[in-house]
């Protein structure tokens, strides 16, 4: 691909300027049998054929380290062209490829260059001969009205600069200049193969004061404006997720890194009938927002957009609180995921591995993830050092390798492929991840002091005043784990999963010395006792008893958690493997801070960082309650060795039911029903029966 094509774009200069616009006209004069067009526009691109947009994906083209990996679209464009002149547009944005003021980190990324583009357009007519179109110094180019695109600041679009039919093949662009061959951006050029970004669904905007709207959802994406203004009206939309005590839009809470001007959208009318405009190179994590200057009349919509995963799993029951949280976690999950899945849409956009991690499992239940994943863990592998050594973030400009990563975040790049296995059967990944899997497995051993693990980030994000547990603790466990892990997957591989078996017991000999004494975890709190719990750390015997001495701690607690993002995600497997869902489930739905049902109390409509609600309102690192419903309530357990059916029945809940791809669970308070297109063992009362697949409806007594 791309053999005769040529990187191109408006200016050879690195000054900051209006987004380019670049065309070219060409004539066809036979009967077409189909056209594809595969082109690569950086940062993001926006494209055209006869003045119509060849797709409705957005956000076009992904975020990668580009001077690793660069990855291009193709579109079937046959219903686009037809006989006689014929002219392909774009228009390209900055996105973090022209990183023209900070995102998050300070960094200045190396691969900063001007925005440009790659294109081939390939041809064949019905008589089978062919015509390819490819970029050169031969198309044409031209400032755009849209004058300032960062993809967290916003943008700035002036709509009396708007250049009418620059894409159609009527447009005489004899004055426009030429476009010139430009430096590649450096990485091997690779051909999209997960779900696009798209619009996916529109909210109607409520206006609460004179220029204040509420969405009603806290969501990723844009304002939609629609209306009628005189030449050189200008409007100003800012964005905001929540509102200060006084119904103010707190736009300090979206400016603690970048300061002001942060999620800031501009729109300058042109003086036309009626215009309609919404941004096209950036989004924004909001709920609230204010426009100032809107004419009378203006019509705003709220559009939601993400990378469009298919839905492969839904959850119901009883309790509304619970279906409430269900949504806020699927919303979460959706609205930090835009080619990469990011902490926050809002302050960050950044792809941590550690929220990755934690939320990875519900997101496999929910969506089909799998190409999504693919992806992103080969970002990781495109930054992973000589060493092993992998960053926090991904792509990242060059931070992030020194400060928070660690094995409870970097445990991603281990755990991710094992868990897609578990749930699709394809060793794929795990196979072409399997070299950078054991590079990390050395850095790691690297890190040891007599096997035990203690850098980066511990329990990360615990209520105020929770007892601390050592981040020694958590990293050891997940070091053991990924031992563990890495040896299932040698032997899917072909490789010998003996040295693994063996550093996984020389891990768990070494926690087991430190943290454990007669049997008890030594350190008392919610999380470090969980950690032991659902990483196997302990024998049989001193599982139970260490269960009932957590759930002790919970329930003495007022069903309070004091568990950061670690043991929260700990804390559900802990409790109800070993029967105590009804505490897990108290714990949730427990209206006094710290808890789920104090969030949805206060008004929250996604997930948020802290328990206390004071930083971003929508992260997904908490979602492991969403894993809890299915896994525990419906009873869904998907493993390498088979499928479980094995639900909780918490007396609170009157009725469950829940699918995910294939396998369908109900249960009310006399029957069970199953429907899977696999074979399984059904586990009421620690009895357990075989089915064959089918569907089954089952009396519980």
């Amino acid at each position: 691909m791309f053999e005769n094509a040529k990187w191109i774009a408006r200016i050879d200069s690195e000054e900051e300027l209006p987004a380019p616009l670049l065309r070219k006209s060409f004539d066809l004069d036979k009967e077409i049998k189909n056209a594809s067009l595969a082109i690569c526009g950086l940062g993001l691109g926006e494209y055209y054929i006869n003045g119509e947009k060849v797709s409705d994906e957005v956000l076009i083209t992904p975020y990668t380290n580009y001077d690793k990996t660069v990855i291009y679209s193709v579109f079937n464009v046959t219903k686009h062209l037809c006989k006689g002149t014929n002219t392909v547009g774009a228009i390209l944005g900055n996105g973090c490829y022209y990183v023209t003021k900070p995102r998050w980190d300070v960094f200045k990324p190396a691969w900063m260059h001007h925005p440009k583009l790659i294109a081939q357009l390939d041809i064949t007519y019905a008589d089978g001969s062919t015509l390819q179109i490819n970029s050169g110094k031969d198309w044409k180019t031209n400032d755009s009205a849209l004058i300032y695109n960062h993809t967290k600041r916003g943008e700035y679009y002036d709509a009396r600069k708007e250049i009418k039919d620059w894409c159609r093949p009527e447009y005489d662009d004899t004055q426009w200049d030429n476009a010139f061959i430009c430096r590649s951006p450096g990485g091997v050029i690779r051909k999209m193969k997960h779900p696009p970004i798209r619009i996916t669904k529109e909210y109607p905007a409520h206006k609460i004061s004179g220029t204040v709207y509420d969405l009603g959802q806290n969501i990723s994406g844009w304002v939609k404006i629609k209306g009628k203004a005189k030449r050189g009206t200008k409007i100003i939309i800012k964005y905001a997720e929540c509102l200060d005590k006084n119904g103010i839009p707190d736009y300090d809470k979206l400016n603690t890194i970048l300061g002001a001007e942060t999620h800031t959208d501009t729109y300058i009318f042109s003086g036309k009938e009626i215009e309609e405009w919404s941004p096209r190179f950036v989004y924004h994590g909001f709920r609230y927002f204010e426009i100032l200057g809107a004419p009378e009349g203006l019509e705003v919509t709220g559009q939601m957009l993400h990378t469009d995963v298919d839905v492969i799993g839904e959850f119901e029951c009883s309790d509304e609180m619970l279906n409430k949280l269900h949504h806020m976690t699927r919303i979460s999950t959706l609205t930090n995921l835009h080619g990469v899945p990011t902490d926050c849409p809002q302050r960050e956009q950044n792809g941590w591995t550690g929220d990755a991690l934690l939320s990875c499992e519900q997101s496999l239940m929910n969506y089909d993830m799998t190409s999504v994943y693919d992806k992103w863990l080969r970002d990781i592998r495109d930054v992973q050092r000589p060493s092993g050594q992998i960053p926090s973030i991904c792509p990242t400009a060059g931070w992030g390798y020194n400060w928070s990563s660690g094995p409870a975040w970097d445990s991603f790049l281990i755990q991710c492929p094992y868990l897609i296995y578990k749930n699709t059967d394809s060793t794929a990944i795990i196979k072409k991840m399997w070299t950078s899997m054991k590079k990390y497995m050395e850095f790691m051993q690297s890190m040891t002091d007599n096997y035990l693990q203690d850098y980066g980030l511990g329990d990360w994000c615990p209520p105020d005043n929770a007892p601390p547990t050592p981040t020694e603790l958590t990293d050891t466990a997940y070091y053991y784990t990924d031992a563990v892990i890495m040896a299932k997957c040698a032997s899917l591989t072909g490789d010998d999963p003996k040295p693994y078996m063996e550093l996984a017991e020389e891990i768990r000999r070494a926690f087991r010395e430190k943290y454990v004494t007669d049997g008890i975890v030594n350190v008392k709190t919610q999380t470090a006792l969980a950690c032991a719990i659902y990483n196997k750390l302990l024998n049989d015997d001193e599982t139970k008893e260490n269960a009932r001495i957590l759930n002790e701690i919970v329930v003495s607690n007022n069903y309070n958690t004091t568990c950061g993002i670690l043991g929260n995600k700990f804390i559900y497997s802990a409790l109800s493997d070993n029967g105590y869902a009804e505490t897990a489930y108290k714990m949730t739905v427990n209206p006094d801070y710290p808890s789920y049902a104090h969030w949805i109390n206060s008004g929250m409509t996604t997930l948020c960082e802290m328990w206390d609600m004071k930083d971003s309102l929508n992260h997904h690192m908490y979602s492991e309650v969403d894993m809890w419903f299915y896994k525990h309530l419906a009873g869904i357990n998907i493993d390498a060795v088979g499928l479980v059916i094995k639900p909780s029945f918490i007396p609170q809940l009157s009725y469950v039911k829940a699918h995910h791809r294939g396998i369908y669970v109900e249960w009310d308070e006399s029957t069970i029903t199953v429907n899977s297109d696999r074979d399984f063992t059904l586990i009421i009362n620690n009895t357990e029966c075989k089915y064959t697949k089918g569907q089954y409806v089952i009396n519980r007594n």
